[in-house]
């Protein structure tokens, strides 16, 4: 099958189109447009966005009470001096992958079925990323002087320890989000000024106007911006893969038993990948159904999604394999308590969840008829997206629990500070995603109509 998925194959019949039928350049463009033009605050939009507001608060007062008494109020201690604040930032670059994933590499393969969903999965990195940041941040006790991690010239000396991967962490998610930011911003340039040129107010015709740049729909403009797509594509590509591959050093080069392994670059990058499936099917299908987006964000994309989570699923049952035979073949008695820790230990029913979520249920995609169920569909991608935060939670705090000196073995137990600082940052992430719907269109206008007008040509020779 080409990458257009349209290739008849003997007892198939052909499958149907990206987007639905009977879509012109206005309708496109009308029907985009209208959703930021002229669907104003809908009472649904009000009230959810009430909602990721009110956790949004609740994150500002867990932070200032942080300020105040310092990370104490969270539940970690020795000897699991991680706790929720680094199994949140993973959990979150995990999310933010997808985005990356859909917007460059599908759009250096030429995979058009990118097109409806490229926009808000690219938002999402954003927003995820920005969640992410803060953790890292937060979890020093003193953020204010974060910039010591900095490579910057001063007086006393105080360089950071490049043979760190905390601080690779630093240079990798920063560049991935000024990558993807600017990726994203290039992309709405010529739906920008399609509002602008839309927009019956004269503040929106202002505002509008000064984000497109001046854009005019020249050849000019166009050939600018075709070369600053595909050469942010370029440099967005290798982050996809460096950026958790660095993450996940965090780990590796530890000596801690269930961390010093060599399968966690490519078992963490498939881990995010899948997450960041899941999350954009789990965005897509209720703003679908809200705003009646059937016949742009097709079945097709779905179903497509979902084959793509199975398969980074099927890697990461993989990675869970070898985890597990690894630490019998080493011989290492410290890597088999490890694995006799999570299936017999304190912590062993969420282990078996992680093993229900991440590898039993979404089996289930084998099937046509899930993948093309939207309920089952929405199901599993929560599934999935519950069984990754799980598979971070495992990683990070049972294997410090139990280090190399029993005599500080401690059961982590995360307080109501650390919960409320995880769902803040659903607050940070919902109230930045829904002020994006509102203002910003989420779909891309001109790579949608670019596929009506390819349509339109193909169809005088099938």
């Amino acid at each position: 099958m080409d990458s257009e998925g349209s290739r008849n194959i003997a007892g198939v019949t052909e499958p149907e189109p990206i987007i639905g039928p009977g879509h012109t350049f206005e309708t496109v463009t009308d029907k985009i447009s209208s959703i930021v033009l002229r669907g104003g605050t809908t009472p649904g939009w009000v009230f959810g966005f009430l909602i990721a507001f009110s956790l949004l608060m609740l994150l500002n007062l867990v932070v200032t009470l942080l300020m105040i008494k310092g990370v104490g109020i969270w539940g970690i201690r020795v000897p699991t001096a991680w706790g929720f604040a680094i199994v949140n930032f993973v959990w979150w670059i995990g999310i933010g992958h997808a985005g990356t994933l859909i917007s460059a590499i599908l759009l250096l393969l030429h995979q058009k079925w990118r097109t409806s969903i490229n926009r808000f999965a690219e938002a999402m990195t954003i927003f995820a990323v920005m969640c992410a940041g803060m953790f890292p941040l937060l979890h020093m006790g003193r953020p204010w002087l974060f910039f010591y991690l900095m490579p910057y010239p001063n007086p006393m000396w105080m360089w950071p320890q490049f043979r760190s991967p905390l601080v690779w962490d630093v240079f990798a998610v920063s560049t991935y989000f000024t990558v993807s930011l600017l990726f994203w911003f290039v992309g709405l340039i010529p739906d920008l000024a399609t509002l602008r040129d839309r927009a019956k107010s004269k503040a929106a015709k202002i505002i509008y106007g000064m984000l497109s740049m001046g854009w005019r729909g020249s050849a000019v403009h166009w050939s600018r911006y075709e070369t600053a797509s595909l050469l942010l594509a370029g440099l967005a590509t290798p982050l996809v893969v460096s950026v958790h591959t660095v993450v996940s050093f965090d780990f590796t080069i530890g000596i801690i038993p269930g961390w010093h392994t060599t399968i966690f670059p490519p078992y963490f990058v498939a881990g995010a990948i899948y997450s960041g499936f899941a999350m954009v099917l789990t965005l897509a299908i209720p703003i679908r159904k809200y705003y009646h987006l059937e016949d742009l964000v097709t079945m097709r994309h779905l179903e497509t999604m979902a084959k793509v989570m199975l398969a980074t699923g099927l890697i990461v049952a993989y990675g869970y394999a070898i985890e597990a035979f690894m630490a019998y073949y080493s011989g290492d008695a410290n890597e088999r308590y490890m694995m006799w820790n999570r299936i017999h230990g304190p912590y062993r029913g969420l282990y078996f969840m992680l093993i229900a979520c991440n590898i039993v249920i979404p089996q289930s995609l084998w099937s046509r008829r899930v993948r093309r169920s939207i309920p089952m569909l929405f199901f599993v991608s929560l599934v999935v997206n519950t069984g990754m935060w799980l598979e971070r939670f495992v990683i990070v705090v049972i294997s410090l629990s139990r280090d190399f000196i029993p005599s500080s073995w401690a059961v982590y137990l995360p307080t109501k500070w650390d919960w409320a600082t995880y769902l803040g940052t659903f607050g940070l992430f919902f109230t930045l995603f829904y002020l994006f719907i509102r203002f910003l269109p989420m779909i891309s206008i001109v790579e949608v109509r670019s596929l009506v007008h390819e349509t339109s040509e193909e169809k005088p020779h099938s």
